[in-house]
């Protein structure tokens, strides 16, 4: 079907990288719908980091001057030992990194990162914005798909994308699988700077990562300094399977225990940190497969992934960019531009969620050798050393031929 106004592409979920998604098909002249199931459009949580892979999207989405003005630019990414506060390693990420890459790397507030891209979704024509829609089905016809809510409300169009999360309803067209727990839970949230400003949490220009057994701690300033954001996550040895869905993991009381002898910037962080809520943090096992017809899933619909790498959001950024580019590419022949789509990005977000949570091993090593080992190969590396970034950060995929 062709799409239009009447006929747009039904894109469901309204988070990042929905509404990403929904800017670059736009940008790409098509029609699109976005059907948000909560009440208004909006971000839970507190900071997020973005590498260059994302930046450089949002830069061809045209919204980075406008996130410009409330992130903050760190100089670098330093690794941390938990325990003795030394320091392990470092990651430059300012003048060479930009250079290198082409774009910044930045944190912000989750919360404006959503607002500048929906900001620019309201303002363009070819964007529509739907909330209280809770997707229960889509069905594929051939030539045109119907996405039905639980209210009964039907929606039509020449194509769907999925970007409905990590409990994405509609990566059931094709799995039944389940998310995975991984018995780590994370506490977050942001701190006025001036609350925390001598509270010895080092320099304001860097972004940190404490690491040891099983945990590890993440600070770093966001909204143009104004906030300082903190994560701590562990690992619950409380963790059993038929609790999992309720608070009995990963408590307050475990937290402290887990963190006890640590050095002083982490206990100071740990003093601070928010305790009324706890994410557990899930991913999913690789699919092989997402797209079939008109329909097709993108960001943590088709690959959620564990945030070690800090590539959640960086791997539904790039998916927005290519993804708008082989639609352009394919006018309204949504299966060729969907398959091709998946040819690209199922790969390579494949390999980032395995290496996700072989990051994750590896920052939270408990054995001593492991521990020796890695901290070694740390140590002998310089701060302009990429090779372990190169492969994330320095991707930015495009159509060539597309104009």
């Amino acid at each position: 079907m062709t799409n239009s106004k009447e006929n747009p592409i039904i894109v469901v979920g309204g988070g990042i990288g929905g509404l990403a998604t929904a800017l670059g098909l736009a940008q790409a002249d098509k029609y699109v719908k976005v059907l948000e199931q909560a009440p208004e459009f909006g971000e839970v949580g507190a900071g997020i980091q973005l590498a260059a892979n994302a930046t450089n999207v949002l830069q061809k989405l045209g919204v980075m001057d406008q996130i410009s003005k409330d992130a903050v630019f760190p100089k670098r990414l330093v690794l941390m030992d938990a325990f003795t506060g030394e320091e392990l390693s470092a990651l430059d990420i300012d003048e060479v990194y930009r250079e290198r890459y082409g774009a910044p790397y930045v944190v912000l507030h989750r919360t404006d990162l959503q607002q500048a891209l929906l900001d620019a979704c309201v303002e363009h024509p070819n964007v529509e914005l739907v909330t209280g829609q809770d997707v229960t089905t889509a069905e594929d016809h051939g030539n045109a798909v119907e996405v039905v809510t639980a209210s009964g409300d039907t929606h039509s169009g020449s194509a769907m994308v999925g970007a409905d999360g990590l409990w994405s309803k509609t990566r059931k067209l094709f799995v039944e699988d389940q998310p995975v727990c991984s018995e780590y839970v994370a506490y977050r949230g942001a701190l006025p700077w001036d609350e925390v400003a001598d509270a010895n949490v080092g320099d304001p220009n860097d972004v940190y990562m404490f690491i040891g057994p099983n945990m590890h701690v993440v600070q770093y300033p966001v909204r143009r300094g104004e906030l300082y954001n903190q994560v701590v996550v562990f690992k619950s040895n409380q963790y059993r399977k038929e609790i999992e869905h309720t608070d009995q993991w990963g408590t307050p009381e475990e937290m402290d225990e887990v963190f006890k002898g640590t050095c002083d910037r982490v206990k100071t962080a740990i003093s601070y940190i928010s305790r009324q809520k706890r994410w557990p943090m899930y991913d999913r096992d690789p699919i092989q497969n997402w797209t079939e017809g008109n329909i097709t899933l993108t960001g943590d619909a088709a690959h959620p992934m564990l945030q070690y790498l800090a590539q959640g959001a960086c791997q539904a950024l790039e998916d927005a960019g290519f993804l708008a580019d082989v639609v352009k590419k394919h006018g309204d022949n949504y299966n060729q531009a969907f398959l091709e789509f998946q040819e690209e990005r199922q790969p390579r977000t494949a390999y980032v969620q395995t290496s996700a949570r072989n990051w994750g091993e590896i920052i939270h090593a408990t054995d001593p050798i492991t521990q020796l080992l890695r901290d070694k190969i740390l140590e002998n590396r310089t701060d302009k050393d990429y090779k372990f970034v190169d492969q994330y950060h320095g991707y930015n995929k495009t159509l060539e031929e597309v104009k």
